[in-house]
């Protein structure tokens, strides 16, 4: 059928894979067009294929799904990414919505929540199981409190804003350098400008600033 949502799933566990591949393939406005188990084999296809959607599981071998995203990150490909997880933690989801991910989803849920999942993120938009909606409206509240008590963060640019929060994952100059292909030398620039827009002095008052306000950036 024309015009139908291609979908990529990604798990690693085949009972739970292939009750996904009947639940999405059920669904007429779905178009299932690939599968896998692992990360590597996951990542290739996307940037090959380029499904309107795929769905991961946070863990995967070779990649997990959250590497996946990250490599994805600054790339022209027009995929949205879901991740599947068993967990609720609130900074799992934090890293997860860091990486450029458009959808969350509770694996207890998957069932009942996979095909609104997919039919939000293939329109744009960002989904997550009710069971931690919640944790994105706290995670709204403290970005707004921060950028009150740091009008500068308003200043920074996306690269700037990157490279913070790749500061708070305790990251050198030379790592950063490394996964967004710029000079170490270059991260140094950033990293006296963000200090200069956010007012920071001091060797470590960057990194404090930024492990300390990690969920908020």
């Amino acid at each position: 059928m024309a015009g139908r949502t291609q979908v990529l799933i990604v798990d690693d566990h085949p009972l739970f894979r292939s009750g996904l591949r009947q639940v999405i393939a059920g669904d007429a406005r779905f178009e299932l067009v690939g599968e896998s188990g692992d990360g590597e084999a996951a990542l290739k296809f996307i940037l090959e294929k380029k499904p309107a959607v795929a769905v991961l599981d946070i863990n995967l071998p070779k990649l997990t799904g959250l590497e996946i995203a990250r490599k994805l990150q600054g790339k022209k490909n027009p995929t949205r990414l879901i991740i599947l997880t068993m967990h609720k933690e609130e900074e799992l989801i934090n890293r997860a919505l860091d990486s450029g991910v458009n959808g969350f989803v509770l694996k207890d849920n998957a069932g009942e929540d996979i095909l609104d999942a997919i039919e939000t993120v293939a329109a744009g938009g960002h989904y997550l199981s009710p069971g931690v909606s919640g944790f994105l409206v706290k995670r709204r509240n403290r970005a707004e409190s921060l950028t009150a008590q740091k009008p500068g963060l308003a200043d920074l640019t996306k690269a700037e804003r990157r490279i913070l929060k790749l500061i708070a994952e305790k990251k050198t100059s030379k790592e950063i350098g490394a996964e967004l292909f710029i000079s170490p030398r270059t991260v140094e620039a950033h990293r006296a400008n963000i200090s200069t827009k956010l007012d920071l002095h001091g060797a470590h008052s960057l990194l404090q600033f930024a492990l300390e306000n990690r969920s908020s950036l």
